[in-house]
């Protein structure tokens, strides 16, 4: 049987990679592979535009016609990158489902209506937060397996609500660390539209784990007055860089460096990366459910988790959700690029070989 040096020696990453073989069209199987990514294409409580369920597929397919030789991490494609698909399938059929119903929720509260006097929609609800919790019982579980077999773990959503698991998984394994949230928005909606683990509320539903100590926002620019009103009563756990502040600080002089540096001084030791793709400007990420006005680049994106990387803290891990393809496959190309430099800046700062930087 060959072994994983003998495919590294015999793989010719200058070539485009096999449809038939795994992310990036590297040719590792899961045991050969250091980084797993868990796919978890749902997007139950969707509640403006969908797609993002497509986006594991859509990156997957994106990824095939990628260059390997990234000039951060020019080795990191030996490491092996592996998507575990085993919670797709079925989740898929129930997203669906659950979606449909989920939906039927949200038209009534939408035009003003109220679930209290529909008993079958006031069914409908506990029925998809009943799913949910069993999603991330079932991502925590996953997640929790490969990491007992020494795997670095991370997770490619689906919309936002789809790392809850994810979390759960890091606080068995980690006493304390934080989280860094790249998002349009600051999630911290209580329940949104009756949802316990909407998209819209997951870092509301992080900052319940006693293990995450501090959760730091970045390119932020919509919110609400509840979602100030946990900030504000957090007693600091919830640092927020708005995009608007970001800005600001960019016109009186300040570089993007120097706003990194702030940004990682702000969290502890052990950190998490969650990545809304709707962080960036909307000309990244055209199809994404709920687009605001602003954002980030690509390169400062990737330039601040290189930086995080590079520091003293420790990567743990990261998710990247709410890629959603259009009629092109734009959206899954700009999601497949942004994931390898995550992986890239997961393996390093754990100390795996991902070479030296490439200087032309």
């Amino acid at each position: 049987m060959t072994n994983k040096q003998q495919k590294i020696a015999e793989f010719d990453p200058n070539q485009p990679g096999a449809a038939d073989a795994s992310i990036f069209g590297l040719p590792f199987n899961a045991d050969e592979s250091e980084i797993i990514v868990i796919a978890v294409p749902c997007e139950v409580t969707v509640s403006y535009g969908d797609g993002a369920s497509l986006g594991p597929n859509a990156i997957l397919d994106a990824s095939y016609q990628m260059d390997l030789y990234n000039q951060a991490y020019p080795e990191l494609w030996k490491l092996g990158i592996f998507v575990d698909e085993g919670l797709a399938s079925d989740w898929m059929l129930k997203n669906s489902t659950l979606k449909e119903k989920a939906q039927s929720v949200i038209e009534v509260l939408e035009a003003g209506g109220s679930i209290d006097s529909h008993p079958g929609l006031r069914a409908n609800l506990l029925e998809i937060n009943k799913a949910c919790e069993h999603l991330n019982s079932d991502v925590k579980e996953r997640v929790l397996y490969w990491k007992k077999q020494g795997k670095k773990v991370a997770l490619l959503g689906g919309d936002h609500s789809t790392p809850l698991g994810y979390y759960q998984a890091l606080a068995e394994s980690y006493e304390s660390f934080g989280i860094l949230h790249l998002d349009a928005h600051m999630d911290l909606r209580i329940a949104y539209e009756g949802f316990t683990y909407s998209h819209a509320s997951i870092m509301y539903n992080a900052l319940q784990l006693p293990a995450i100590e501090k959760l730091v926002q970045v390119g932020i620019r919509d919110f609400c007055e509840q979602e100030v009103s946990v900030v504000k009563s957090s007693a600091g756990k919830v640092k927020v860089f708005t995009d608007n502040y970001l800005k600001e600080n960019a016109f009186d002089g300040w570089s993007w460096k120097e706003q990194c540096r702030e940004i990682i001084e702000m969290l502890p030791e052990n950190v998490a990366i969650s990545c809304d793709i709707d962080s960036l400007y909307q000309w990244y990420c055209p199809n994404t459910g709920t687009p605001v006005p602003g954002g980030l680049s690509f390169e400062q994106v990737s330039y601040l988790i290189h930086e995080l990387a590079k520091s003293k803290k420790i990567i743990i891990g990261f998710d990247l959700v709410e890629v959603s393809p259009g009629e092109d496959s734009w959206d899954g190309n700009v999601g497949a690029r942004l994931l390898f430099n995550l992986c890239g800046a997961f393996a390093k700062s754990q100390g795996l070989k991902v070479g030296e930087p490439l200087v032309f």
